[in-house]
């Protein structure tokens, strides 16, 4: 049975359903109660696996309210798991505060291994994986241009997410203050069908994007500066 007192954050497949572990099967069956980003989208993963366990919705908006009732449950004796609508709980989606919060109070927090998009779009970029920086996505309005530019500095690679309908905005930026020769990667639908990485300069990237119609989800990989 998953450890009582405990919050564990499972990672859910960003794909392929088959990506889901069999440990991560058996915590969602024994905990009390799954936090869901979208109760929809997890009520499909867990009719596909056969898990009959009652969730909650845990999201962006309403994590601030939420947090104080969640942790009150687990110091009274029950465990719970939190999910994303894909990947890992707290890498771009809701999970931080709710952690935190528990490290906080001594409660025992369990990542457990899995399904993250970032890594395997790195693996593939084929571009140095000894170091790395994880932006996530760029802010979308206020601190944008501060945040380009302090990355004109950086030496070790990048790696941010990306909508469809924002890509080609974004690769033209990264030409801009990066350099239009700057090499980098794009991977969209990671482990999907429909998988694909592409890659090249950063305006090869723009040009191959702006003749074929973005789709899916993006990882963006991008070659520090050198030296």
């Amino acid at each position: 049975m998953a450890d009582k007192s405990k919050l564990y954050l499972v990672p859910t497949p960003v794909g392929n359903l088959e990506d889901m572990t069999f440990r991560a099967i058996r915590i969602l069956k024994e905990v009390a109660v799954i936090l869901a980003e979208d109760t929809r989208t997890t009520g499909f993963l867990l009719k596909h696996f056969d898990i009959k366990n009652k969730m909650l919705s845990h999201h962006k908006f309403n994590e601030h309210q939420t947090v104080e009732g969640i942790v009150s449950r687990i110091k009274n004796d029950e465990s719970i798991a939190l999910v994303s609508d894909a990947g890992t709980p707290g890498i771009s989606d809701p999970g931080f505060l709710l952690v935190r919060e528990c490290v906080s109070q001594g409660i025992e927090v369990e990542c457990l291994p899995g399904a993250t998009a970032f890594v395997p779009a790195l693996v593939d970029s084929g571009l140095p994986t000894d170091r790395f920086v994880f932006e996530g996505f760029l802010p979308q309005k206020k601190g944008r241009q501060t945040r380009l530019k302090e990355l004109t500095e950086e030496t070790r690679t990048m790696i941010f997410y990306e909508s469809p309908f924002r890509i080609v905005k974004m690769l033209t930026q990264l030409s801009e203050y990066l350099g239009t020769e700057r090499k980098a990667s794009v991977s969209r639908e990671i482990s999907k069908l429909h998988e694909q990485t592409v890659h090249g300069t950063l305006t090869e990237l723009v040009n191959h994007f702006t003749q074929n119609e973005p789709r899916g989800e993006f990882v963006v990989v991008v070659a520090g500066k050198d030296g």
